[in-house]
């Protein structure tokens, strides 16, 4: 790819460097190619595109939105489309690779992982893409914030906790591993305030107590109570 390095973003929003006006149907393009992250057969992105149109519509809705992307940015092999831009979701799933292979993260990994996917878009061809990527994405940070306890790194352990426990609130694992984080860079009011807060959602929101171990910890060290009210 000749000139400026092309990049797309999909985790947190839909973004384009170098920036370029699109159309609404050229930013669905591009988003679509980038999650799919492969070659896609013409056919196949028309209807996933455009499902409710009829196949000769949604052809025509193709070919006039490619006409309108700036030039470069999607490429012909035969019948498919590529993409001829890096993607900063090939980049988060690389990080989360390297986190659940026990890796540590750094600050930029953790913030990428900290985002789902397209938030706001509802598409049927994104939804799967978004539920895929944020059980990843916190089984991830959840690992990195173990991994980086583990080794000493508790700022960045507890932000990759952080954000695990931020994606899924009652995820009782994610919440033991802040927990850790906290306790290992002697926070114990921290710690204390995780315990509570997840105490308190499991409560409201299932009727049921943390898990016994769990709790078990904290109170052998005087941050809760056996038998709360």
């Amino acid at each position: 790819m000749a000139g400026a390095k092309r990049r797309i973003a999909v985790v947190g929003r839909l973004g384009i460097s170098p920036m370029a006006r699109l159309s609404l149907p050229g930013r669905r393009i591009l988003a679509y190619l980038a999650l799919r992250g492969e070659a896609v057969a013409r056919a196949v992105a028309s209807e996933q595109l455009w499902p409710n149109a009829v196949d000769e519509i949604g052809r025509a809705n193709l070919r006039r939105a490619l006409w309108q992307l700036p030039r470069g940015w999607v490429s012909t092999a035969g019948n498919d489309l590529v993409l001829e831009a890096e993607s900063d979701i090939a980049e988060a799933h690389r990080a989360a690779a390297r986190a659940l292979h026990g890796d540590p993260l750094t600050l930029e990994e953790i913030e990428l992982l900290s985002n789902d996917v397209l938030p706001g878009w509802h598409e049927d061809w994104v939804l799967p893409v978004q539920e895929a990527f944020r059980l990843l994405r916190v089984q991830a940070l959840e690992m990195a914030c173990r991994t980086m306890t583990a080794g000493g790194n508790f700022p960045l352990a507890t932000r990759a906790g952080a954000a695990a426990l931020s994606a899924e609130p009652l995820r009782e694992s994610a919440a033991e591993a802040l927990i850790s984080a906290h306790l290992g860079q002697r926070n114990r009011h921290e710690a204390a305030q995780c315990f509570r807060s997840l105490e308190q959602r499991l409560r409201v929101e299932l009727g049921v107590a943390p898990d016994p171990s769990l709790t078990k910890r904290l109170v052998s060290i005087g941050l809760a109570r056996r038998n709360p009210p």
